[in-house]
C-alpha cells in the first residue's frame, strides 16, 4: 500500500483529500503545518506528499520541498504542491523547490485523482 503524506492547514481540505484517496486504498498520513509535515516525512518515507504552499507558522510548504529535496532518503519521494497561487511564477517557485507537480485550488476530487495518479 502506497503511504500519502498530507500536509495541509486547513482542516476541510485535509478531509477533503483524505476521503478522496481512502477509495483508492492509500495509507493516508496527516499534518496540519510544515513543522509537523517535514518530521512525519523524515519518520515515515511516504511515497508522495501532498504540500499545500501557503501555511502558517515557521515553515512554509516551499521549505519543506526544499528540505526533503536535500535530504538523499527521499529521492523517490513525490511532492505535489496545493495552492491557490496561479501564477506562473508561483509554479516555477514550486518547481525550482523541487515539485514533481503542482495543483491549483479550488481543485475537483477527481484533478486530485489523476494528479496522484500521475506522480505515484
Amino acid at each position: 500500500m502506497q503511504r500519502v503524506l498530507i500536509v495541509e492547514d486547513q482542516p476541510d481540505i485535509r478531509k477533503l483529500i483524505r476521503m478522496t484517496l481512502e477509495f483508492e486504498a492509500y495509507e493516508i498520513i496527516e499534518a496540519p503545518d510544515g513543522e509537523q509535515g517535514l518530521r512525519l516525512a523524515i519518520e515515515l518515507l511516504p511515497d508522495l506528499m501532498l504540500l499545500d504552499v501557503m501555511m502558517p507558522g515557521g515553515i512554509d510548504g516551499l521549505e519543506v520541498c526544499r528540505r526533503i529535496r536535500a535530504n538523499p532518503r527521499h529521492r523517490r519521494t513525490k511532492i505535489l504542491m496545493l495552492s491557490a497561487r496561479d501564477q506562473a511564477t508561483d509554479r516555477r517557485a514550486g518547481k525550482d523547490a523541487g515539485a514533481d507537480d503542482y495543483l491549483t485550488k479550488p481543485f475537483s476530487p477527481r484533478e486530485l485523482l489523476q494528479a496522484v495518479t500521475r506522480a505515484l
